[in-house]
């Protein structure tokens, strides 16, 4: 496994918000069993995913926890040649009263309309505990990937100061990031979430993942780096870690 695989592979994960998980059928077995669900990285980068209590999927899962999720590149128009990534983990609700807190304010800064699906149905958050992951960046780049994740180094206090300051004070930094990607200009963008590695927009319903030129390890980095996409003309590349 290279280094180059298991950052695409995180990367993949970051950018794409759902997937098709795959359970192993109750009802039939033997047979998997797909579906559709939107998803969001917790603190340990791990898929968070919000289903409902009376769903085929939670009831496959409640007997079997191993399972997939298959997340692919959006609006590709080649399949095989696009980049996609198949983890395999297993499924842990989440119960613990303080761990629900945290998984309702992070999953609802990306997914907001799900607010009431949690509050007028039986829906519970589950995390996806990854036990290795099969990573293709296209023809002929296949690897196992053992160790995909990335904790959160600002999950917590420290990320929602720096999300509260942007969306606050630093409206026209958003708009020219947004303008930098190529992303629609409106609805005004909000800053959802920051990773060592970049940053979550939601545009609308829409989430997008823009990466920052080098991996940030404290929040001066990235203030450092958000500065300077704030003066950039184009999006520049990835180059070394920032300290």
């Amino acid at each position: 496994m290279s280094v180059k695989a298991a950052k695409h592979a995180r990367e993949m994960l970051l950018k794409e918000y759902q997937g098709v998980l795959s359970t192993h059928s109750k009802a039939m077995p033997g047979f998997p069993f797909g579906s559709v669900v939107p998803y969001c990285l917790d603190a340990a980068g791990r898929p968070l995913i919000l289903i409902s209590r009376i769903a085929q999927h939670t009831h496959n899962l409640q007997k079997d926890p191993r399972c997939s999720l298959l997340v692919g590149e959006r609006g590709a128009q080649d399949v095989q040649a696009a980049g996609r990534l198949t983890l395999l983990a297993e499924a842990r609700p989440i119960s613990e009263p303080a761990e629900v807190e945290a998984a309702a304010g992070r999953y609802y800064r990306y997914f907001p309309q799900a607010v009431d699906y949690h509050r007028t149905h039986d829906f519970d958050f589950w995390c996806l505990e990854p036990v290795r992951a099969r990573f293709i960046g296209g023809f002929g780049a296949i690897h196992w990937v053992d160790e995909p994740l990335l904790a959160n180094p600002f999950a917590g206090e420290a990320e929602l100061g720096m999300l509260e300051h942007m969306n606050s004070d630093h409206a026209n930094a958003l708009a020219h990031y947004v303008a930098l990607a190529g992303l629609p200009a409106e609805p005004a963008p909000q800053m959802v979430g920051i990773d060592a590695e970049g940053f979550h927009l939601r545009i609308g319903q829409a989430l997008h993942w823009l990466p920052f030129p080098t991996s940030c390890n404290n929040p001066g980095a990235v203030r450092q780096a958000l500065v300077s996409l704030a003066r950039a003309q184009a999006w520049p590349t990835g180059g070394e870690s920032a300290a």
